[in-house]
């Protein structure tokens, strides 16, 4: 066994702008670098976002459309594609593993996607449905969805003329002409392939447009209350036919989703109760939310008449419909992770101005329990629209730290008084994790963030991956009718003699089912053990870096690592190198 030793959503009222207090409490030197920088022009991402404003206040303009960071080409480092609301979605490459520079460079090859129709794009999922080990994508929208199947010729020769995407939405039956903004691929019945849930928000239609008003009688966008839920739907992979495509079925009945509806904004899959098969959380706006449990292949009740694996919403007896005073809240976005280091995923949903983002912490049976307050979220939460969100490890200590990405949904008057044409701006936010007195806390370090996160715009999509592949989490920030922005983390670097301080992981199989969901362990003597969870689920209309990242602080030893396949088999690894990414294969582990 190996011992290493390592060191160191909208509301009636206007959304009203407030002061954004700094609550770290610890001393910083005023010289302190960075934690972000904005490498948006220099990587060449130029990706400016229309929302497709006509002066009518189409409820769909002011929602916004999210990103995905995923290796399209199996290059080894990580693509971006961001979805428009009007003018075509835009897919960029990144040239960072061919080129062998340290830079990450994006090229536009927005030629390899087939050209979009959708008057009002929102959201995105990535996921390999057919096995063959590309990413392929599923788009959302105000209208037409689409499936974009991954045709592209990859090989250690790949260049952009070799990348491409094909429409099979038809031939795949995942088509959904609702206002769906997430979706989510995720192997619900564990039979290998990936399946697919889409969740719609509002039942509106551009012909029937209401009108509504603010608190000083200007017009405004409308409330989600002014119009009805549309209801979810659940798409089952049956795998890759004979004629070599995949064929999806609507399952939504049959597994019990369609029991309960909600104006759907936010969704992630995980195993929230911890008996290995994968259960649904879905952020509701302005209604209690729904964590649907996963019944599992069991005979009664876990199947239908059918045999199909049946869901039940568990929600309000788990503790995390609603908030500790028993409201609903404006949910937007949603993060599954082990945000308080017990081994267990607890979860962190994003609200309206006026509310707070709430943190629902997990007792390890799949029971939460809101503690917002007592960890310091609620006041600098308060005074802003958050969107999307996501945990990262900031400083490798091991810990979970929060980035929320913030824009209002109401007029705000301040900036409207000045003449602002888009008044909707909020600056964005980051809450480092650390612990008094064995209790944990989150401090907002905004202020002391950098440049990147002094900028006041209209955030929605939040992305996390590793862009430059160098052990950090990096971000991609989508705004409503405003260009995309690429944050590189700059943590320091270990200097050439100091031993490393971070390990990262690729999880791989011929069934994309398998890596889904996987939860990995990584056991450490004399210090807690680490959890990570394999997903690109979460956020606000976007996919993240399935990857996994972990910091390993100060003074801990390695010993090995356990991976918890989403299929129910469990291996371990004890050698692995630190400081760059190893990829695990299933299969080629030690059989627990």
């Amino acid at each position: 066994m190996l011992l290493l030793l390592i060191c160191g959503c909208a509301d009636p009222a206007h959304d009203t702008p407030q002061a954004n207090p700094a609550t770290d409490g610890r001393s910083q030197p005023a010289e302190a670098a960075a934690i972000f920088v904005d490498a948006t022009d220099r990587s060449g991402l130029d990706f400016v976002h229309h929302n497709g404003s006509s002066g009518h206040l189409y409820p769909p303009e002011i929602m916004g459309s999210g990103a995905a960071l995923f290796d399209a080409d199996n290059d080894g480092d990580l693509d971006l594609y961001l979805v428009q609301a009007t003018h075509g979605d835009r897919l960029y490459r990144n040239t960072l593993a061919t080129t062998g520079e340290a830079a990450v460079q994006l090229e536009p090859v927005t030629e390899a996607i087939p050209a979009s129709t959708t008057e009002f794009g929102m959201g995105i999922a990535t996921g390999d449905i057919d096995n063959d080990g590309r990413i392929d994508v599923y788009v959302t929208a105000f209208g037409a969805n689409r499936m974009l199947r991954n045709t592209s010729t990859l090989d250690a020769a790949a260049t952009s003329q070799t990348l491409r995407f094909a429409d099979v939405t038809q031939h795949t039956g995942t088509g959904d002409h609702q206002w769906s903004v997430p979706a989510v691929f995720f192997d619900y019945d564990r039979d290998g392939w990936l399946d697919l849930y889409v969740g719609n928000y509002l039942a509106v239609s551009l012909e029937d447009n209401k009108v509504c008003r603010g608190v000083t009688g200007e017009r405004d966008y409308c409330a989600p209350d002014a119009y009805p839920s549309a209801p979810d739907r659940l798409f089952r992979n049956r795998g890759v036919g004979t004629d070599g495509q995949v064929a999806f079925e609507d399952v939504t009945q049959q597994t019990g989703l369609d029991r309960e509806l909600g104006a759907t904004l936010g969704a992630i899959a995980a195993d929230f109760n911890g008996d290995g098969w994968l259960d649904l959380y879905v952020a509701n706006d302005r209604q209690p939310n729904h964590l649907w449990i996963n019944q599992g292949r069991q005979e009664q009740p876990g199947r239908s008449a059918d045999g199909t694996v049946t869901f039940r919403n568990e929600a309000q007896l788990a503790g995390c419909a609603v908030n500790a005073e028993g409201f609903s809240e404006a949910s937007m976005g949603v993060e599954a992770a082990d945000i308080d280091g017990d081994g267990d995923l607890d979860l962190f949903v994003t609200h309206l101005v006026g509310e707070t983002n709430t943190l629902y912490l997990n007792d390890g049976n799949g029971i939460f329990e809101d503690r917002t307050i007592a960890t310091g979220l609620g006041t600098p939460s308060q005074p802003m629209t958050a969107f999307g969100a996501g945990t990262l490890d900031l400083d490798l200590d091991g810990r979970l730290d929060l980035v929320t990405v913030n824009g209002a949904v109401k007029i705000l008057e301040g900036p409207a008084r000045q003449g602002d044409p888009f008044p909707y701006h909020q600056p964005n936010q980051i809450f480092a994790h650390r612990l008094v007195n064995g209790n944990l806390r989150f401090d907002d370090i905004t202020q002391r963030a950098g440049e990147a996160f002094a900028v006041s715009e209209t955030s929605r999509g939040a992305a996390f991956g590793d862009l430059d592949n160098d052990g950090d989490t990096d971000l991609v920030i989508t705004n409503n009718q405003g260009p995309a922005r690429l944050l590189l983390n700059q943590r320091p670097r270990p200097a050439p003699h100091q031993p490393a301080a971070w390990l990262g992981i690729r999880l791989a199989s011929d069934r994309a089912g398998d890596v889904e969901g996987t939860r990995v362990a990584l056991d450490r003597e004399g210090a807690p053990t680490l959890w990570r969870v394999s997903r690109t689920s979460g956020s606000y209309a976007s996919a993240r870096d399935p990857r996994l990242l972990f910091g390993l602080g100060e003074s801990a030893k390695v010993t090995r690592m356990r991976v918890y396949w989403a299929s129910g088999d469990v291996e371990t690894w004890t050698e692995l190198p630190l400081n760059t990414y190893t990829t695990l294969t299933k299969g080629t582990g030690t059989a627990l």
